[in-house]
């Protein structure tokens, strides 16, 4: 609860300010300070576990730009020390002008991508402080300082509390599905999907990266192979490092996607700042290949002519470049779990019937969830996820629709218990009157069309009471005397 009150009372401080407009800029401006006092607190355990191994530890910050200096200096009392504290113009004017160039460097001065080092530089160089008084931003440190990050379950309280700050963010005005889809959404695609250690797992729209956040608890979860005392060394250096990839194209969201996953436990994300769609499908090489591909595709964005050169079935709909780009970067037996708008199954303009056709003759597509309206808040789409698998047609399509006794939306949102069936079910293709198996070759052949049509839902006829019956007599009975005795009248 700690974390929660302390992200409420940030948020209080942030809106006073006049360079905070908007629940974007408090989940910004709340990062970069998020994000240092982390790192303040990774450098502790770090230099703890040298400490123990009778090593020496040499710290990744600098010491007159290192948390304890510029932004907390305590005295003996463990209180901060306002004699040495910055705060007004002097606190700003140090961390626009000496903090955030410093930190930029990094980028540049770092030994590679994969480094801790280097995400530092990227960072601060996308970042900037938008906090414009000094003394709300002494306010936001102070009250950031009270937090921990050094325990699992501190590390785990406040990647879920970011998580629903994202969450808000999509909430507030903006589409609910361009940073944050559902969590228990996520699970179960990660669930169905079943990413194992060892595969390259890949999201080229990868927002706040809520697929690889939860494909790497997923995975660091289980039990190694012939152990049940959890990863060894190796298999967690191959998820800290060679598992988890994913593109962006916004400013923002790729930030927030590096501090989720880190946030998350992940210490260098492999996330690039990119636009996933300018890349040409026909320079996708082998080497380039991912084993999963976990993603949900921004809804309705429009792409312009010479992004479509890119691709062989040009279109404009972005999510349907993305969908051609996932097929072309999955491994010959790569699995993937994609969300996409519902009209995708049945449109039939030239572009999506020459999707689907590829889909369904380059693929296996084995799964189609079928998502109710309400499922993306504020996206105002329905959506479907396809599940499949490269390198075989395929023969047969599952469909499961999730039916469900209540209306979705922000104060009810999907849960997980909502899509237990699904997976129960989804293991065996077992038929229920939620779902039902098309083979391909009774398919139009002409447009591919996979319209979600239930065969087994049962039509529920309403019966209405005895006295409802007789009051509709009695109402019908008067109205024929009316009509009866206008005619009379007429006579």
């Amino acid at each position: 609860m700690m974390f929660e009150q302390t992200f409420k009372n940030i948020d209080d401080i942030l809106h006073k300010d006049a360079g905070c407009g908007s629940e974007l800029d408090y989940v910004e401006q709340t990062s970069w300070i998020l994000f240092l006092k982390y790192l303040d607190d990774l450098e502790k355990d770090r230099a703890t576990a040298a400490e123990l191994t009778g090593k020496t530890y040499t710290p990744i910050i600098d010491k007159d730009y290192q948390w304890t200096v510029w932004a907390m200096p305590k005295g003996k009392d463990g209180k901060l020390d306002h004699h040495k504290a910055l705060t007004g113009d002097d606190l700003t004017d140090f961390v626009n002008n000496k903090l955030f160039p410093y930190l930029k460097k990094f980028k540049q001065n770092a030994e590679s991508a994969d480094t801790i080092e280097y995400k530092i530089g990227e960072i601060f160089s996308e970042l900037k402080n938008r906090i414009q008084s000094g003394y709300n931003l002494r306010e936001v440190i102070n009250r950031i300082d009270e937090l921990r990050f050094r325990t699992h379950a501190e590390k785990h309280e406040m990647s879920h509390l970011y998580e629903d700050k994202i969450k808000n963010m999509g909430n507030a005005g903006r589409n609910g599905g361009e940073y944050y889809t559902p969590r228990p959404l996520i699970t179960t695609i990660v669930k169905v999907v079943a990413p194992e250690i060892g595969d390259k797992i890949y999201d080229g729209a990868v927002g706040s990266a809520g697929f690889l956040c939860e494909a790497f608890s997923y995975l660091k979860n289980r039990p190694s192979a012939g152990s049940s005392s959890g990863l060894s060394t190796k298999e967690t250096e191959i998820l800290q490092k060679r598992s988890f990839y994913g593109k962006e194209k916004k400013s923002l969201a790729y930030i927030i996607g590096i501090m989720n996953m880190i946030f998350h436990g992940v210490e260098a994300p492999n996330i690039i700042h990119t636009n996933t769609l300018a890349e040409n499908l026909a320079d996708i090489q082998e080497k380039d290949r991912y084993d999963v591909v976990l993603a949900n595709p921004p809804f309705g964005g429009k792409e312009r002519a010479e992004v479509q050169q890119n691709f062989p079935i040009k279109t404009g709909e972005t999510a349907s470049l993305f969908l051609q780009h996932f097929m072309k970067i999955l491994k010959a037996g790569g699995k993937a779990g994609v969300v996409i708008k519902n009209t995708f199954l049945s449109n039939t303009d030239n572009a999506t019937v020459a999707i689907r056709k590829t889909l369904l003759e380059s693929c296996n597509l084995h799964t189609v969830l079928d998502l109710p309206g309400g499922t993306f808040t504020g996206a105002g789409v329905k959506t479907v996820v396809l599940f499949f698998e490269k390198g075989k047609p395929t023969q047969n399509v599952w469909f499961y629709q999730l039916n469900l006794d209540r209306n979705l939306g922000k104060t009810n949102p999907l849960n997980e218990n909502d899509l237990a069936e699904f997976i129960e079910l989804q293991k065996t293709f077992a038929e229920t009157e939620n779902s039902w198996t098309v083979n391909v070759k009774d398919i139009d052949q002409s447009t591919f069309d996979l319209s979600v049509k239930n065969p087994n839902k049962k039509e529920v006829v309403q019966l209405r009471s005895p006295l409802e019956i007789l009051e509709e007599i009695k109402a019908l009975d008067e109205e024929s005397t009316e009509i009866l005795l206008s005619i009379k009248e007429l006579l």
